[in-house]
């Protein structure tokens, strides 16, 4: 596959729109052509202790960042009309159908492919199929697991490697 978009989000609480970051890895001919990340406002907008673990995100980080309708706007030309990529795409395919939802937006069915699912089937005796096991195996460094562009730039690397 050479041409895709990977996406990644992570989100403030246990509801799958809270968004609070996404990153974007544009990939066209085989090459990382363009990267976009950003800070959401979440919706609802607080944040869980689990979710601050995970990413180190908090209100203060993101109280005075746009909304996600202003956010997608900018994203939805970058992206175009591609297939969208994430390691674990049920997680961000949810998040990304219920923040439209959330703002009453019209989701417009996009495509996604798993890079998760892909590793178990190409890389089946890996430890476990982690973003950060599964990267470390197609040769990239993810040195800031959890950092929303850092984590699509991983899995726009994978994605190059195995589908």
């Amino acid at each position: 596959m050479k041409d895709f978009a990977a996406i990644d989000f992570e989100t403030s609480n246990e509801c799958r729109s809270s968004v609070c970051s996404v990153g974007i890895v544009v990939v066209r001919d085989g090459k990382i052509v363009d990267k976009f990340y950003s800070l959401i406002h979440p919706e609802p907008n607080y944040y869980q202790w689990f979710c601050q673990e995970v990413h180190g995100l908090s209100e203060e980080d993101t109280d005075d960042a746009p909304k996600f309708p202003a956010v997608w706007e900018k994203i939805v030309p970058i992206i175009e009309d591609l297939p969208l990529v994430a390691h674990n795409s049920p997680f961000d395919e949810s998040c990304l159908k219920e923040v439209f939802d959330a703002y009453e937006m019209d989701y417009p069915g996009y495509t996604f492919l798993d890079t998760c699912a892909a590793s178990r089937k190409i890389l089946p005796d890996l430890e476990n199929h982690q973003l950060q096991t599964v990267s470390a195996a197609c040769g990239y460094d993810l040195t800031n697991h959890h950092h929303a562009l850092a984590d699509a730039e991983a899995c726009a690397y994978i994605a190059m490697q195995i589908l």
